[in-house]
This record gives C-alpha cells, sequence and structure tokens, in this order.
C-alpha cells in the first residue's frame, strides 16, 4: 500500500498529459498523504479530461461524514466491483490518473522500515491507476471530491515483492504484498474512457524496467 508520493505541479500535469488550461485552482506541486489534497485527472462531462484537485482517501456514496473511521486511500482492484465503497464508482467508470514524479514504499527485509522512493527510468511522471468519487454533504449541500490509489497482488514481482512488512505467519506466496498500478501513456486514454471490462488487463503492477529506485 503506497501512504506517501511526491505529484508534479498543476502546469507540469497540464503540459505533460495535454490537458488544457481551464481547470481548477492552481496545484504547487509537493508531497501528498493520505486525507491531504492531491490532484488527480479524469474526464470531464464533455469526454475531455480535466486536471481536479481533491482528498486522497476516497468518500463513498454511503459515508454520513467527510471524515472516515477507516482508511481508503488505496483500494485493492480484485474488490472493485464488489466492494462497496468503491463498486459504484468502478461500474460507472470513474477511474482516473494520479500523476506522481516518484512514490515511496517501505523494505523491511534488514528487519526495520527503510523507506524506497521509486521515480521512472524515462524521468517522466507516473500515471498510477485510480477511482474517483464525489460526495455532497446532506447537512451544507457542499461537493468533495476524493480518490483512491488502485493496488494489486505483486507476490510475484521481482521488486515489488520485497516491500512492505512481512507476515510470519505466511509463506513466501501467501503474502499478499500490494503494489501500485502504472497506466503507461499509450493506454491512458483506455484506462479513463473504456468500460471496466476493457481495462482489467491494465491492473498490474509496474514493468520492471520502468523502475528506478
Amino acid at each position: 500500500m503506497c501512504n506517501r508520493y511526491i505529484s508534479p505541479s498543476s502546469a507540469e500535469i497540464e503540459r505533460f498529459w495535454h490537458i488544457g488550461r481551464n481547470n481548477q485552482p492552481q496545484w504547487a506541486g509537493g508531497g501528498v498523504y493520505p486525507r491531504a489534497a492531491g490532484p488527480f485527472i479524469r474526464l470531464a462531462e464533455n469526454k475531455e479530461p480535466e486536471l481536479v484537485i481533491g482528498q486522497w482517501a476516497l468518500i463513498p456514496h454511503f459515508a454520513k461524514s467527510a471524515k472516515l473511521p477507516y482508511a481508503t486511500n488505496n483500494a485493492r482492484s480484485e474488490e472493485l466491483a464488489h466492494k462497496p465503497s468503491y463498486r459504484g464508482p468502478w461500474s460507472r467508470s470513474q477511474r482516473c490518473i494520479i500523476a506522481a514524479w516518484s512514490f515511496d514504499e517501505p523494505c523491511w527485509e534488514t528487519g526495520r522500515n527503510q523507506w524506497w522512493t521509486f521515480r521512472r527510468t524515462d524521468n517522466t511522471p507516473w500515471a498510477l491507476a485510480g477511482l474517483w468519487n464525489a460526495w455532497t454533504d446532506k447537512e451544507t449541500g457542499e461537493v468533495l471530491e476524493s480518490y483512491t490509489m488502485l493496488t494489486v497482488n505483486a507476490d510475484g514481482h521481482p521488486i515489488m515483492r520485497r516491500m512492505h512488512k512481512p507476515d510470519p505467519k505466511l509463506g513466501p506466496g501467501e503474502q499478499d504484498k500490494r503494489s501500485v498500478i502504472s497506466i503507461e501513456k499509450m493506454d491512458v486514454d483506455r484506462w479513463l474512457q473504456g468500460r471496466p471490462d476493457e481495462v482489467l488487463d491494465l491492473l498490474r503492477p509496474p514493468a520492471v524496467q520502468t523502475l528506478s529506485f
């Protein structure tokens, strides 16, 4: 599970993904942490990509308050179709791109937590797979944007399986180590526009050759 990443600025995101400048308030870039604000890219009503600022922790439609008692900054891709917090946005194709210059993961191979920072080998931003939702406060009528970062099992990945603290009760192939999902630039349009069944093959860890750490 990813709990911190570095986001590009609004200008950098607009320039790299060719998004127009008619977006929400500008984002300076920098570190993003769970329940804090961060930028994400989604399709607007006119089917054009737009940059949105929202909370990194998805607020489900049934939430009584924006302050949730449980974590929703990461979502297991295997649970998207049936977990109450995510099945609505998933079925409605409310997928998004989370821009990141880098993301951090903890490695426990020495017996202690050592943070590894992952960048792309081509020095471009990551396009991490996400899911978004717009939640309306019934008391105030305020609409709050939020998003979650999707993860996938990485037990078979040579690098990502080394991240996170292992469960001593489970074997090497039973750990369910998690990884973020990187959407390559050629697949961004399909990720944002396709039906849920048309993007399932994109739910995979980053290719080894794209990882710099």
